[in-house]
């Protein structure tokens, strides 16, 4: 058959032709343009389960487990205790990770930062957090955080999908698939990376982690890069205007549609889905990405990294412009946290990136009328130690992986501010009230967005799977 006749079909079905040529019609279709757009992505039928008071989630991840004893839980108790074996009545015989368990000793290191007490609910900070701590009555602090996990990867994929081992969906997947998308021009999920100061070269993040798993594809995470062009290929190479990538894509769809009616794959629908994205991401990101409006006061409040794209300073003001263009969930991961050796410094590097813009995102949302409805988080993968990796002395020590317990905060839609929820022994190495595993985290964050956390489930090679698995209660002392 004449290539040139099948051209002239396909362009007789081609959607914008058609528009082109009728013009009775003309009036219609925009109004009916107009409505699309406002149209958001429909999650699963009866979801939520119940009122939200959330309608997007800001996860800041500090990748590489930030050390509470130094930052949020402070222990004075042992401040005389300095180089001190950790009693064994305290570490129990509990496993260690191998780059301490050869040591022969563990000697107690109590931080060497001040602590202070914040707002009207006095809770306690370290030294290096000045501009966070101004947050307390917003915060809602658990100290009492455990996991399974000992070693970054499995904690992270953990934290991320509720199981230790990669192939499962991510959180943010679990929430496109059951909420859907609220922006039609925007992923429902965008993932942006950056690296910390206080140790650059750190444990490195893959991709798996903001992966569907068995959900269908379109739900997975979309990283926007931390160098160069954010998004790849946004813009039409030279010589290709908007109305020819048009018309292309029109043609591949009528191919891909042909194929789906033929063999049913739900990918080749995915695939239709994602290619329509891409073309609305073409104008819609490059809004998204263009901050020089942004008043200067704002801008100044996120501290002067703010104009380095790829810091977390700038990633802090893109989420909050990703909240205000209803972007379901936003995740932030900040890489450098892992010190186990010369921890002081390394820790000051890490809160200077994030101390303040930490709380100017905050700040933003709440003057934007935007917190009472999104729940942002902030932690990482697990605690450190109270002991000593390797040398200690009176300014320098480092600490190894903990997971028994460690720190998490919560704030805005639903989240009781000012809450210091849990309590932990004074080597800060056992919990003593109110444990906190990170399935209750995860069941928490599903309750404050409407969802049922044992509701929203999957069937895959004959099981009902769900992000937190055969456990998971939401935290009720931290709920408004």
């Amino acid at each position: 058959m004449n290539p040139d006749f099948n051209l002239q079909v396909q362009d007789a079905l081609n959607r914008r032709v058609f528009l082109r040529n009728t013009t009775s019609f003309l009036g219609l279709s925009a109004l009916a343009g107009l409505t699309q757009a406002k149209t958001s992505s429909s999650g699963l039928p009866g979801f939520p389960t119940h009122a939200a008071k959330a309608k997007r989630i800001i996860y800041l991840f500090q990748s590489g487990a930030p050390s509470q004893m130094d930052l949020f839980d402070p222990k004075p108790a042992i401040a005389d205790r300095r180089g001190e074996d950790l009693p064994d009545s305290i570490r129990k015989g509990q496993r260690l990770t191998t780059m301490t368990s050869g040591q022969k000793k563990f000697p107690v290191a109590p931080t060497i930062f001040k602590f202070g007490r914040h707002g009207q609910s006095g809770m306690e900070f370290s030294e290096l957090l000045p501009h966070l701590s101004k947050q307390a009555d917003k915060l809602a602090m658990i100290r009492t955080v455990h996991t399974e996990a000992i070693n970054h990867d499995p904690a992270i994929t953990f934290c991320q999908t509720g199981h230790q081992l990669a192939g499962r969906p991510s959180i943010g997947s679990w929430l496109s698939y059951g909420l859907g998308s609220e922006n039609r021009d925007l992923p429902a999920y965008i993932v942006l990376t950056s690296f910390g100061s206080g140790r650059p070269n750190d444990q490195p993040l893959y991709d798996r982690l903001w992966s569907s798993g068995f959900l269908p594809t379109r739900h997975q995470g979309v990283k926007f890069r931390n160098t160069g062009d954010a998004v790849l290929y946004l813009s039409n190479p030279p010589g290709v205007d908007t109305a020819t990538r048009r018309r292309t894509l029109d043609r591949l769809n009528s191919l891909n549609r042909e194929r789906l009616s033929q063999v049913g794959d739900p990918e080749i629908a995915t695939r239709i889905a994602q290619y329509e994205l891409a073309f609305r991401m073409q104008s819609s990101v490059p809004e998204l990405l263009d901050v020089s409006k942004e008043p200067k006061h704002v801008l100044d409040s996120y501290g002067p990294d703010v104009h380095r794209p790829g810091s977390y300073a700038a990633n802090c003001l893109l989420a909050r412009r990703m909240a205000e263009r209803d972007v379901r969930f936003v995740q932030l991961f900040h890489m450098g946290w892992d010190h186990h050796g010369g921890l002081p410094k390394a820790v000051a590097g890490q809160c200077k990136d994030t101390d303040q813009p930490t709380a100017a995102l905050l700040n933003d949302l709440e003057q934007r009328g935007l917190l009472k409805d999104t729940l942002v988080v902030w932690g990482g993968e697990f605690g450190r130690t109270v002991y000593s990796q390797g040398n200690l002395s009176a300014t320098n020590y480092g600490r190894d992986h903990h997971p028994r317990c460690f720190t998490m905060l919560m704030a805005g839609a639903g989240i009781r501010g000012g809450v210091t929820y849990g309590e932990t022994d004074d080597y800060c190495y056992n919990i003593v009230r109110d444990p906190v595993g990170v399935h209750d985290l995860n069941a928490t964050i599903l309750d404050q967005l409407g969802i049922d956390h044992e509701k929203l489930t999957y069937k895959f090679q004959g099981r009902d799977y769900r992000l937190t698995d055969v456990h998971g209660k939401p935290v009720k002392g931290v709920l408004a």
